[in-house]
């Protein structure tokens, strides 16, 4: 049995090698390979004795020879193939082990060249992956290093890779070669000024029992690799299966939580906050988020930036939650939690970084693709507009109600004060209506002067304006830009409301 070697990623390499040859394998290796083969200790064939030809053009051209591919692509079962391999001088070759140039990192170094992407695009590697994986009946092709301990037992167990075992790797040797492309393509029609080709790459995380409703079919993708603040990377420590609806709502959560760098809770319902709140520690904030809104929380779902403690969960424990989303959860909380079999909690990665993911939503026919909304100004007194100007404590109900609104569905009004929600209106058709929601709860929970309010778009009149003051509304934030934001900021100074622009709109349609 003959196994043929040329790989980029060389972790695991030497072990699964060597591990071939204790088996009786003959090792057939190229360049780089070889030599850290050799190096270790492995006795290995060069591929320039099996073709009869030398490397040549730098290594471009080194594999693709009818010694390898008839190698590879010849059927064990039709005698015409095996005359012409015995005419022909070419052995079996019973294995392939391929992982490509590194294309994709290559070029998401800054400052990458042309020529450097050129030379790191494959050539021969996909060719070996495809042959061998074409033949899978008789062939084993190996692409990912994670493979190589199952490879090697089934071959001591068994003297070969089980059938079922190769048509998965043929598989994944297919997909290996397909990203590749896929990866290539991209940045090769973008240098040629060709229209952009949207490539997406998502595995399954989980076929869902439906979607929104019992009548739609569902299923959940994840992309590639880990980021932050992503439910499709979440770790799962309790509690049913996640439904479509509870991952709508739990990213849409994560999406708020991301706002935050003090302590933090949100209880959300149907992709909204209901109610919100910063504290000097995980309690406080729960508690002032949960009293926010006792009634809309039920069968809601909660997250929260730090560690869940055992304390905090006690006190959620008595109320119908769907989901609880914290970065850790001490052991306390999970024993509280550990009655409530339906509860699912899921711990989330909250480490910070700089990258804008990308968003996709699907329209009939096409895709919508934008980055995600994690810019956000900072509310600062430069930004005010009328005579009367805000107080700190003001700035900083302001600075918490503007992070609020953009997570709320235009046409959205936030109304906040001392650090939590008092009031939310989501998704009316005209922004007063949104307001008399979001101050009329303000009202029915007590809160009658003082009151702070944010809006995701501008004030397109002075209706808001005048509507706000009648509930006590002291402050207002505003992206500003309308062409009537002079009868916004006049009657604002007729009423003594201070207001202010920040010239950034945070639709959520």
């Amino acid at each position: 049995m003959r196994a043929l070697v040329s790989v980029s990623d060389k972790s695991g390499l030497v072990e699964f090698v060597s591990g071939l040859q204790s088996l009786g394998w003959e090792i057939i290796a190229t360049g780089g390979t070889q030599r850290l083969l050799e190096q270790s200790g492995v006795k290995t064939i060069g591929i320039s004795e099996v073709t009869g030809f030398p490397e040549i053009c730098d290594g471009r051209v080194k594999t693709l020879h009818p010694k390898v591919h008839g190698a590879l692509l010849a059927r064990r079962d039709d005698e015409s193939h095996l005359q012409a391999l015995r005419e022909n001088g070419i052995g079996f070759i019973d294995m392939v082990c391929v992982n490509l140039y590194p294309f994709r990192e290559t070029i998401a170094k800054e400052g990458v060249t042309m020529a450097d992407a050129i030379e790191n695009i494959d050539i021969g590697g996909p060719s070996m992956l495809r042959s061998a994986a074409k033949n899978y009946r008789d062939v084993t092709v190996v692409c990912d290093p994670s493979d190589y301990g199952r490879v090697l037992a089934e071959i001591r167990d068994n003297g070969n890779t089980l059938p079922e075992t190769r048509l998965t790797l043929s598989a994944k040797a297919y997909t290996h070669t397909a990203e590749y492309d896929s990866c290539i393509a991209t940045f090769m029609r973008d240098k040629a000024g060709l229209p952009e080709k949207l490539f997406l790459e998502f595995d399954l995380a989980q076929s869902l029992r439906y979607g929104e409703n019992p009548h739609q079919s569902a299923k959940f993708y994840r992309e590639g690799k880990p980021s932050p603040f992503s439910l499709a990377f979440a770790e799962q420590l309790g509690g049913k299966e996640l439904s479509y609806n509870n991952i709508q709502d739990a990213n849409a959560a994560l999406n708020i939580v991301r706002e935050f760098d003090e302590p933090f809770c949100v209880g959300l319902k149907h992709m909204n906050p209901c109610g919100a709140a910063v504290g000097k520690d995980i309690r406080e904030a729960w508690t002032r988020a949960y009293e926010a809104d006792k009634v809309s929380i039920y069968g809601g779902i909660v997250a929260v930036n730090r560690e869940l403690t055992g304390e905090v969960a006690e006190m959620m424990k008595p109320i119908f939650l769907e989901i609880v989303i914290a970065p850790s959860f001490s052991a306390e909380a999970l024993e509280v939690f550990a009655s409530k079999k339906n509860l699912r909690l899921l711990k989330v990665d909250m480490t910070r970084t700089d990258a804008v993911p990308n968003q996709y939503v699907s329209v009939n026919g096409g895709l919508l693709v934008q980055q995600l909304d994690t810019k956000t100004a900072h509310v600062e007194e430069s930004m005010c507009v009328t005579k009367v100007r805000p107080t700190a404590a003001q700035l900083a109900d302001m600075e918490f109600g503007w992070r609020i609104v953009k997570h709320v569905k235009s046409n959205a009004i936030a109304v906040v004060r001392d650090g939590h929600t008092i009031g939310v209106g989501a998704g009316q058709m005209n922004r007063v209506g949104s307001a008399e929601i979001a101050l009329r709860e303000a009202q029915a929970q007590g809160f009658t002067e003082g009151l702070v309010l944010a809006s995701d778009g501008f004030l397109p009149f002075d209706d808001t304006v005048a509507l706000a003051a009648k509930y006590g509304v002291a402050a207002i934030v505003q992206p500003g830009g309308s062409i009537r934001d002079n009868d916004a900021i006049a009657k604002a100074d007729e009423l003594g409301i201070t207001m202010l622009f920040t010239g950034m709109r945070h639709f959520k349609h």
